[in-house]
């Protein structure tokens, strides 16, 4: 099956928005068992988005079309999509309507100009869009043969667009002719290539048997993407998760789309642990992270951002004489920091950070990039020096990704769920489950 996705939208083309879509969506796909063929971007512009499509037509299966339904003058997608498949544009009612609610409900004023995201080619399957104005649409070509979807621009509306309606229709439509099954796992604190040292020489017999075996890595993080189809796809996912697993043991941190703060929430809600942040060099990112996390509130009691000397002497307790003695980038420094943020809050544990994030103000023993992490529990206080020599927005993630793991890899594993024995019942274990 052949797929090509085409964004629309003169703002990619500028620079002015990153193109989040062509990668979200291309992942969501290949967990589908279904891979892009192409993808293009093109400007509001009627001729190329015209030309796009029957290009994509002539050779794809299914076409997924994002952005251009909104109600501006430079929303084209929908009437160029009912002129190349010769369909009128017709009033939708039940859109219209949830068109006007969506106005009323938030007590604003609808523009007359909205109600046109309510035409939709003849013969379109409408998908609802409950985060904005603007539906999806689905389509078949004349002939039957190929599948039109349009998207709304904005990642807010289509992610959830995609994944409760486009969905369930692509499995409905597209069913796959062979069994397809893949798992990622997320680690940290590995670069790429000590991973692939790690892992790949005990996968290869499974990749000669048609595992599909690949990497993608970012900030802080590697994501290792096992995958299989065909009969044989059970027993080979399954080998290579146990084998993965073994190889790299305490850098998985998650599966899936799990983050790291998200996991170590999880973590402190299982183990009753409350938690505080002390931050310097990355001014707030630390505590931004975990409150991002629903349910955060629960073991997360706040944090202080010191970034100056005199904060971190009057509100963590840093003395005077460690900060003339070893300067604020230093472990003495973490340390007070981490263990006054503890005692202030009154949290089971304090996590704190004090660095260069540069690009000046570094000394040879002391270059730009250099941070020191500390973690205080009742147990006693332990800090770590890191290296990041990069950017200033880099630099604070990295640090953050650091901070977070120390934790979580000094947090006992979660309890086993009641019912849930040990693995020497394993075979009972998993029926219980």
């Amino acid at each position: 099956m052949r797929i090509e996705l085409i964004n629309t939208g003169a703002e990619l083309l500028v620079g002015r928005v990153l193109n989040t879509h062509q990668q979200w969506l291309c992942r969501q796909l290949a967990d589908l068992g279904r891979e892009v063929s192409r993808q293009v971007c093109v400007p509001d512009d009627a001729l190329q988005i015209r030309d796009a499509l029957r290009e994509s037509l002539a050779r794809s299966e299914l076409v997924i079309i994002t952005g251009g339904l909104g109600p501006t003058s430079d929303d084209l997608t929908r009437d160029v999509v009912a002129q190349v498949l010769r369909r009128k544009l017709v009033r939708h009612p039940a859109t219209l309507s949830r068109i006007r609610h969506f106005f009323a409900a938030r007590h604003r004023p609808m523009p007359a100009g909205v109600q046109v995201q309510a035409m939709i080619p003849e013969g379109a399957m409408v998908l609802v869009n409950c985060n904005g104005t603007a539906p999806g649409l689905a389509l078949q070509t004349i002939a039957g043969k190929q599948c039109l979807i349009l998207l709304p621009g904005p990642p807010r509306e289509l992610r959830p667009l995609f994944l409760k309606s486009v969905v369930p229709l692509l499995r409905r439509k597209f069913p796959l002719t062979s069994p397809f099954l893949c798992h990622t796992f997320k680690t940290t604190g590995l670069g790429e290539s000590i991973v692939e040292e790690k892992i790949a020489p005990a996968l290869q017999p499974l990749v000669r048997n048609g595992l599909q075996l690949a990497y993608c890595a970012r900030v802080g993080e590697v994501d290792v993407r096992l995958a299989a189809h065909g009969e044989k796809a059970a027993s080979l996912l399954a080998q290579g998760i146990r084998r993965v697993r073994r190889l790299l043991g305490p850098v998985i941190f998650g599966t899936g789309d799990d983050s790291l703060e998200s996991v170590l929430i999880r973590l402190l809600i299982a183990r009753q642990k409350t938690l505080a942040v002390a931050e310097s060099c990355t001014g707030g990112f630390l505590a931004h992270r975990l409150t991002n996390v629903p349910g955060s509130s629960a073991v997360f009691l706040g944090g202080v951002v010191a970034y100056s000397n005199q904060v971190k002497q009057d509100l963590l307790g840093v003395s005077a004489e460690t900060l003339r003695r070893h300067g604020a980038v230093s472990e003495p420094v973490a340390r007070a920091m981490a263990e006054g943020a503890r005692r202030l809050l009154r949290a089971d544990c304090a996590l704190a950070v004090t660095g260069l994030a540069g690009p000046g103000g570094g000394t040879p023993d002391k270059p730009a990039g250099t941070a020191f992490i500390a973690l205080s529990q009742n147990k006693g206080t332990a800090v770590l020096l890191q290296h990041s020599p990069v950017d200033r927005e880099t630099f604070k993630f990295a640090v953050s990704q650091r901070a977070l793991d120390l934790l979580r890899q000094a947090l006992p594993p979660p309890l086993p769920r009641p019912g849930v024995k040990s693995k020497k019942n394993s075979k009972k274990s998993l029926l219980l489950a």
